[in-house]
């Protein structure tokens, strides 16, 4: 499965969809991250804790680097998807970085909220 920064940011602000998330993680055999995604989520998580926090997750992850395929995809992505584009999904510059490496590795996408729900891209959790 590919992570979103929304799941490593809800499991370091120890959010209510943390528990479920860490499980996800623990019990996937087979995760990974874009660099693009690392780099947005190292902004979000800035301060030292956030830091160690994400230097230990991103042992656990795979790092897929951000490549021209995935450029084709993001772009596109933005194109139909993204803020303004008035479409429902209303995909933000860094989601469509997860978003290109789920589609271009035809992996799911582990996210928290229901933007890329409005998106073609195949969920790896879908909350009751």
């Amino acid at each position: 499965m590919v992570v979103d920064t929304s799941v490593l940011v809800a499991i370091a602000r120890d959010e209510p969809e943390a528990p479920t998330f860490r499980a996800l993680l623990q019990g996937s055999d087979y995760a990974s991250i874009s660099t693009a995604t690392l780099m947005e989520t190292s902004l979000v998580l800035r301060d030292d804790a956030g830091q160690r926090f994400l230097d230990r997750a991103a042992m656990g992850l795979d790092i897929i680097a951000f490549d021209e395929r995935q450029l084709a995809v993001a772009r596109e992505a933005h194109r139909r998807y993204g803020t303004g584009s008035r479409h429902r999904a209303r995909l933000n510059y860094g989601d469509c970085f997860s978003y290109a490496l789920a589609i271009t590795t035809g992996e799911p996408l582990l996210f928290k909220g229901d933007h890329f729900r409005h998106t073609d891209v195949t969920a790896a959790y879908v909350p009751d």
